[in-house]
């Protein structure tokens, strides 16, 4: 009879001290329930907005090189105008020379 009610004694001794644990746990989880956590975010707000400012900057940097190359595009020509009006003069000198020398 001694061993069960040394079994006994200590099963609830350990359900005493699981529920003292329980009620623990319950009041630290009451606490963390209620604590309200703010996060200073200010430092991070003038990080953003400097990074705003530089990626508008960029991006303006960028537009203006687009349309400064878009320009120079629209502008390019692949042959000057005075190698086209001298290819297209001998061309034609050629065809009156060949077409002199066929007729005669």
């Amino acid at each position: 009879m001694t061993k069960l009610e040394e079994l006994s004694a200590l099963l609830v001794n350990e359900l005493h001290e699981f529920n003292k644990n329980i009620e623990k746990l319950e009041s630290i989880s009451q606490q963390l329930n209620d604590l309200k956590v703010k996060m200073d975010v200010s430092e991070y707000k003038a990080l953003i907005i400097d990074h705003q400012k530089q990626m508008a900057i960029h991006k303006n940097m960028m537009e203006s090189f687009e349309s400064r190359f878009n320009a120079k595009i629209d502008q390019a020509k692949i042959y000057p105008t005075w190698a086209v009006v001298v290819f297209i003069v001998c061309i034609i000198l050629i065809i009156i020379l060949v077409s002199y020398l066929i007729l005669t």
